[in-house]
């Protein structure tokens, strides 16, 4: 289910591009939800999991995965939290973007094996950020093959990272800190998502009940 579920999550996401008409509105709402229900999901299970058996060591790499997810966002300029900016005259393949959202898909991806409940947060917040890139890809002027082969590949990062994590047993000692690294992208992509999800950072009730729903529903998964 680790592997199936974020690329579905993805194939998705690119569906509801291509069938339906692009909404701003509906796709910040959409991702006000997924980002609080991550965020949540964090909170309630994820952090308190990494820091049961707290040293230093783990505080210093959740820093050092909020400065991580800082550092892809200058090369993606923020996609992994709704915000893509392609020409749709560009040509050349986004390779910097395409650097960015694959690394962030795999890191995310490594906790997701026996972790249900994060997965299905992981899963929620891919489809919103599917349906932007997919929006925009699909209708810039790259080529079809090159378009597709990005989405799949991105598809498939976030299960290859939860793969790594299960068959990959010489890296289990530094499990925990991989984790931690993996609550400072989540934390800072989450709380990016909320605060960025309004104009000027003012909320309007729909932006409102859509966070609380998210925490709720996180809340009693």
């Amino acid at each position: 289910m680790s592997s199936f579920l974020p690329i579905l999550a993805v194939f998705i996401g690119v569906i509801i591009a291509r069938l339906i008409k692009y909404n701003a509105n509906a796709i910040k709402l959409l991702l006000s939800f997924s980002g609080a229900f991550l965020l949540a999901i964090t909170v309630f299970e994820f952090i308190p999991h990494v820091y049961k058996d707290y040293n230093k060591l783990v505080g210093v790499c959740t820093m050092l995965g909020i400065l991580l997810q800082l550092f892809l966002e200058f090369l993606s300029k923020g996609a992994e939290h709704g915000h893509i900016h392609i020409d749709k005259s560009e040509t050349n393949f986004p390779v910097l973007l395409f650097i960015s959202l694959c690394l962030h898909s795999f890191l995310e991806g490594y906790p997701l094996h026996g972790h249900n409940h994060l997965l299905w947060g992981v899963a929620i917040h891919k489809v919103p950020i599917a349906i932007i890139i997919s929006s925009f890809l699909l209708y810039s002027s790259l080529s079809r093959i090159k378009v597709f082969m990005f989405l799949i590949i991105f598809a498939l990062m976030t299960p290859l990272g939860s793969l790594t994590q299960q068959y990959f047993t010489g890296l289990a000692k530094f499990n925990i800190y991989i984790e931690a690294v993996v609550i400072g992208i989540l934390l800072h992509v989450s709380t990016t998502i909320l605060f960025e999800s309004s104009k000027n950072h003012q909320f309007n009730l729909s932006k409102v009940l859509a966070i609380l729903v998210g925490v709720i529903t996180a809340y009693f998964l």
